[in-house]
């Protein structure tokens, strides 16, 4: 039976549409990562600040004046609208009345110019996350910002979910100081002989452990899959390690991964398209197209191996 014709075409079409999904997906995610990080920001610290300006508008000028005009037209929307209630329990008081139409005027405006006055506060939002950054590089910002945290540490729920969160951020966005120093990449057996696991060299390791040992060790992070902000830290020697020529971000990449990105430079195939001979295994040997040959007699007579591969053709034929 001829296969169907539609089976090609199904192939290919879900061989290019993977294929244009793996292309434009990074891309796509990092617009939309980058626009919740904007909306994030815009939303839930420059629109507080900005309703903090409008505010301080009001009380510090008197800007958006009131005319006897206005507040006339506005007393008349206001007991036809939804705040009709709150200004019968006001006692109709003019000055409550005057201050919401300096309010609704300044809102008014406000919208009008949507965009630069946004920007506005977004930008002092930028400026507050700055200044607060350079306060806690100070002296006693970092006493203020330690006792926080021993403060945060000690709530009940708080003082789990903290902890996870701050080594996200300091792992991503901590300056060199905060974040782990990964010289190079090596690779160590663990958790047993026999099971290579890819760990980051932070340093060298205690010295007690060096004088047990009687060689120099070295102390390793191996980053669990695929969160590589988390795993464990072991001490081995530096003869148990095998150094791998690739960067710290390839590492990263190939443990988020789970192991699919693999470095370029770590892609070995052979010409004939097979795979490489692992290191340490014996490869077996190939199998040799041989006649069948008798086992000898054990009067030594009629054991020969050509003899068997004479009778082993006579009761072929």
């Amino acid at each position: 039976m001829n296969a169907s014709p539609s089976a090609p075409s199904q192939t290919s079409f879900r061989q290019f549409f993977l294929r244009g999904l793996a292309i434009l997906l990074p891309t796509v995610l990092t617009i939309w990562i980058l626009i919740a990080a904007y909306q994030f920001v815009a939303g839930r610290i420059a629109q507080p600040i900005n309703r903090g300006m409008r505010e301080l508008i009001l009380v510090a000028t008197p800007w958006p004046s009131a005319t006897i005009e206005e507040l006339s037209e506005y007393d008349q929307n206001v007991r036809a609208g939804p705040l009709a209630s709150t200004y019968r329990n006001s006692g109709y008081s003019q000055d409550w009345l005057r201050s919401q139409l300096r309010r609704h005027k300044l809102e008014t405006w406000w919208a009008r110019y949507a965009l630069p006055m946004d920007l506005i506060g977004l930008a002092l939002a930028v400026a507050m996350i700055y200044v607060v950054g350079l306060l806690v590089g100070s002296f006693i910002g970092r006493r203020l910002y330690h006792r926080g945290e021993m403060l945060l540490h000690r709530l009940p729920l708080v003082g789990r979910v903290y902890p996870a969160v701050k080594q996200v951020t300091d792992f991503f966005m901590g300056d060199e100081r905060s974040k782990l120093s990964f010289s190079r990449v090596v690779a160590v057996q663990y958790p047993r002989k026999g099971i290579w696991s890819l760990g980051m060299v932070t340093g060298e390791t205690m010295a007690t452990i060096q004088d047990v040992t009687g060689e120099e060790c070295l102390t390793v992070f191996v980053p669990s899959s695929p969160t590589p902000f988390t795993g464990y830290v072991i001490m081995v020697p530096r003869s148990d390690t095998i150094d791998l020529p690739i960067t710290v971000e390839d590492a990263v990449k190939f443990v988020v991964s789970g192991g699919v990105l693999i470095p370029p430079s770590q892609k070995k195939i052979s010409s004939q398209g097979e795979h490489p001979q692992r290191p340490g295994v014996q490869a077996l040997p190939e199998p040799v197209d041989a006649g069948w040959s008798a086992p000898a007699a054990p009067d030594g007579s009629g054991g020969g191996s050509g003899g068997g591969s004479g009778s082993r053709s006579g009761q072929g034929q």
